[in-house]
């Protein structure tokens, strides 16, 4: 007995554990409009109003005006009307209702340039493209709306320009004000709210019957490079694969249609993604990682990797390098040696420096040592013909298979 209410209070403490607390909310809330109040964008708030109750749907469309530029003068009619006749805004009824969350992400969205999304689904777009760092309930409560609106100012527009830029342009306010929402150098938690979009779930099959059934044979992680859907993961975590499907940090999956490079030397591998997820929706865009130009990695400069361990959800750990250019017999390139936890399933997730800028892809790990986990370089990728035809996964198999039969036939 002493034993099951043993187990569930540890239960219980780890569920605690894993909710973030009334005063964590709050607090993230009141900096951010202690950030949109610095920009003018909002009033001061006082230290005593709570932020938890509920935003109207007047809240954002004020909001919203104000993160466009707009000033009394340009809207003589009042912000509804504004931003109606601009389009940013379409449910004009019920202004002192509840805002919906998905609402007020088509309305930011239409603001930024995009398309391809309905007032129903915008907040799935958003959380895909990565303009939301979390998701957000059913509706927003006023320190979730300048959550948003304080991501928003520094999320490119469709034309690659930010909300911030455009305020300093029209005057509303200086470079200096709002050089805060775009640091140098990046914490964790600015990596995996900008970043973690780009990474995947990538799981594999090696027989169609495994995949008519649903029943995974391996699995791994990967991340976009490009919007069109390129994406980079391990070659070990295709090998022998005749299906594979991606999965994004929304649920959302998609298939993976051809293999443009794959390379068992470097253990690298470029995919095409199809842009129609497996339930037949189809999305504009992916967002994607950049990959360093020059990775210049040295010991002791501070790392990130991103990727799915285990198969149970997106994951960011952050590290050291330990060692660079460290040499292994199973792999062609030089390795670097980093101290950013790991765990199986994390192989081809991608290694970031203090820019968010890829470094290398995760590769594995010293079984016998201590925070001694491997990435391989990204040279071959950039190396990779990025608009080959490609093969299937079946017929990238079937390459490798008869490729390693002739390298064994030479050798003997």
């Amino acid at each position: 007995m002493k034993k099951q209410v043993l187990s569930l209070l540890c239960a219980l403490i780890l569920l605690l554990g894993a909710v973030p607390s009334a005063a964590a909310l709050e607090g993230e809330s009141r900096r951010a409009a202690e950030t949109l109040a610095s920009l003018g964008l909002i009033d001061a708030v006082p230290a005593g109003e709570a932020l938890n109750r509920p935003a109207a749907r007047i809240h954002g469309t004020d909001l919203l005006v104000r993160l466009s530029g707009a000033v009394k003068a340009d809207m003589p009619s009042g912000a509804q009307d504004y931003a109606v006749a601009k389009g940013w805004v379409t449910v004009t009824k019920g202004q002192s209702d509840p805002l919906p969350t998905s609402e007020f992400c088509a309305s930011l969205l239409r603001l930024l340039g995009y398309e391809g999304f309905t007032d129903e689904n915008a907040d799935l777009f958003a959380r895909r493209a990565a303009l939301t760092a979390r998701d957000y309930d059913e509706t927003l409560t006023l320190g979730d709306l300048y959550q948003l609106a304080r991501d928003a100012l520094a999320f490119p527009g469709r034309d690659g320009r930010t909300l911030a830029q455009g305020l300093v342009e029209q005057g509303r306010c200086t470079q200096a004000q709002i050089q805060p929402l775009f640091p140098e150098e990046l914490t964790a938690r600015q990596v995996a709210g900008r970043h973690m979009a780009a990474a995947f779930q990538l799981d594999v099959y090696y027989s169609e019957k495994s995949y008519k059934n649903g029943l995974r044979s391996n699995g791994g992680s990967g991340f976009f490079i490009s919007a069109d859907g390129l994406a980079v993961t391990n070659y070990h975590t295709i090998e022998g694969a005749v299906r594979a499907t991606v999965t994004l940090i929304t649920g959302e999956t998609f298939l993976v249609d051809r293999v443009l490079f794959h390379d068992p030397d470097s253990d690298l591998a470029l995919l095409r993604v199809s842009r129609t997820s497996t339930d037949k929706t189809e999305v504009p865009f992916f967002s994607y990682l950049e990959i360093a130009e020059e990775p210049a990695l040295r010991r002791g400069d501070r790392i990130y990797t991103l990727g799915v361990p285990l198969g149970l959800a997106p994951a960011i750990s952050e590290g050291i390098v330990s060692a660079t250019d460290h040499m292994i017999s199973k792999f062609s390139a030089p390795c670097v040696v980093n101290t950013a936890d790991i765990s199986h399933g994390s192989s081809g997730g991608a290694l970031l420096n203090i820019y968010g800028h890829v470094v290398g892809v995760t590769s594995g790990a010293y079984e016998a040592g201590n925070s001694l986990y491997i990435s391989v370089p990204l040279t071959p990728i950039l190396e990779a013909d990025w608009e080959a035809e490609g093969l299937t996964l079946a017929e990238a198999a079937r390459a490798a298979k008869a490729a390693a039969k002739e390298a064994a036939k030479n050798q003997d």
